[in-house]
């Protein structure tokens, strides 16, 4: 049985990633969500990045998880200290991390091979590459994370030239007013 390419998101409940200006500080999860995340993150063995968002998640490279964050950064630096990492860019020679190499474009092909040979699901992070790899067939599930906000334009969480049915797996609520969307996608 292959691996699982998941895509997970966090998204103004108008569907933007970053608002006009490309700020995200809106999406900082508080305790209760970070802790949820890092619980569906555990199971991930590698994660694949565009050039961006690799950049912004290098940012756990200089975290120690034994250091004096809080408990749920502590525990997601660990997380992502522990995974393969997989950046797609044409631009970035040397990775600025462990466990990281570069790959110079997008390779559906690659994708599926590390799919079929991977013990442990897979995590596709930036709307970018996801939409590549949802275009190509290759994203099995969704994950979104919804905030209670809206930014009125921006970055879109999702590609608004695919068509494809959503199933509807799993759901939560969290005190924060944010709501968490688990959906595979039906070929």
């Amino acid at each position: 049985m292959s691996a699982k390419l998941i895509y997970s998101a966090i998204t103004s409940l108008d569907g933007y990633v970053a608002d006009a200006d490309g700020n995200f500080e809106w999406a900082a999860p508080d305790d209760e969500v970070f802790g949820f995340v890092n619980d569906l993150e555990r199971p991930i063995g590698t994660y694949l990045y565009g050039r961006r968002m690799y950049e912004v998640m290098s940012f756990w490279e200089s975290i120690d998880p034994n250091g004096d964050e809080s408990p749920v950064a502590r525990d997601f630096a660990g997380l992502w200290h522990a995974a393969d990492k997989v950046v797609f860019s044409r631009t970035l020679e040397v990775p600025t991390s462990e466990r990281t190499r570069i790959e110079q474009s997008f390779d559906a092909d690659m994708i599926r091979r590390l799919k079929a040979a991977s013990a442990a699901d897979i995590s596709i992070g930036g709307p970018d590459l996801a939409g590549q790899a949802i275009r190509e067939g290759l994203v099995d599930e969704c994950h979104l994370f919804l905030h209670p906000v809206l930014r009125g334009g921006g970055k879109p969480s999702l590609p608004d030239d695919v068509r494809v049915r959503l199933e509807l797996l799993d759901e939560r609520r969290f005190r924060s007013g944010v709501v968490y969307l688990r959906y595979r996608i039906d070929s």
